[in-house]
């Protein structure tokens, strides 16, 4: 017997949703995996690492499990990249403070490989497999959290805003 058009209907969101499905599994185990080996790739201990959401506020202590995730957020699973940030406390040399921060992770299955986007890097390609496999994702976030930095004392040195910006005491 001939399917009808909304049975074909059917069949591709059958189809569909059980590769969102997929998508998130895959993505979701894969983002556990780069968080926990992260601490080991930089040498940190495992509290100075936690996966947090990717975008809004959130505090680097708290353990947020699956609420990291952009999925979590969703009432309905679809087939896009799935999100979450990293966030790393670093403690001061010098006092008792701590500084933390974040970036931004995308990840999507795409063939037989994953597509991971770490803030503005290029598109980081890693075997479905990527049991040893993470460093240059683990690279490019350390990279990423490097350049903040970088970025602010280049900044701080530019000689251009020297008479443009300051403050004053009251």
């Amino acid at each position: 017997m001939t399917q009808t058009r909304f049975e074909t209907l059917q069949d591709a969101i059958k189809t569909y949703g059980a590769a969102a499905f997929e998508n998130l599994m895959r993505c979701k185990g894969f983002g556990e995996a780069v968080v926990r080996e992260f601490p080991t790739y930089i040498g940190c201990d495992d509290g100075c690492v936690r996966a947090v959401p990717p975008t809004g506020q959130f505090d680097p202590r708290k353990d947020y499990g699956e609420a990291a995730f952009s999925y979590a957020h969703r009432e309905v699973i679809v087939l896009e990249p799935i999100q979450f940030g990293i966030a790393l406390t670093v403690k001061n040399q010098e006092d008792s403070g701590a500084l933390w921060l974040r970036t931004a992770i995308a990840v999507e299955v795409t063939g037989d490989s994953f597509d991971v986007y770490v803030a503005q890097s290029p598109i980081i390609h890693v075997p479905l497999d990527y049991k040893g496999k993470l460093e240059p994702v683990h690279e490019a976030i350390y990279r990423e959290f490097l350049n903040t930095f970088k970025l602010e004392v280049l900044e701080f040195n530019d000689k251009r805003f020297e008479t443009r910006v300051g403050f004053i005491p009251d």
